[in-house]
């Protein structure tokens, strides 16, 4: 499993990079190996107001669709609309496909180094 140490974690296996002021935000590589080959993702809009904790994007499998929860709140202020044509990227390379930027950031408390990631994954799998 690839899990950069520069980065933030969450328990729903979403990962965070602070950029200056900015989060940028995407899916881990635990959660795309366990979502299989993604074919089809649903982003908010620049502008949307996202909660930490809360639903911000899903994302369809050949399995399932799954629920891509916001690891900040803040404001959308970027997407990643080459994901919205190409979302098989998400499992090419999990950590250059972003889905969203977040500025107004708050809300970081919960976030888990990647050493306290790894830990937490051994108890998913």
């Amino acid at each position: 499993m690839n899990t950069p140490a520069e980065l933030k974690y969450t328990k729903t296996h979403e990962w965070v990079k602070m950029e200056g002021d900015i989060a940028v935000i995407g899916l881990t590589d635990f959660a795309q190996d366990a979502l299989g080959d993604l074919v089809f993702v649903n982003l908010p809009e620049e502008g949307d107001a996202v909660t930490a904790g809360d639903v911000f994007a899903d994302v369809e499998s050949v399995k399932a669709v799954s629920d891509v929860n916001c690891p900040v709140t803040g404001e959308v202020c970027a997407i990643n609309e080459e994901l919205l044509d190409e979302p098989a990227k998400i499992n090419e390379a999990p950590y250059d496909a972003w889905f969203i930027k977040v500025k107004n950031v708050g809300d970081t408390e919960e976030l888990l180094t990647a050493e306290e990631y790894e830990e937490f994954c051994k108890t998913e799998a």
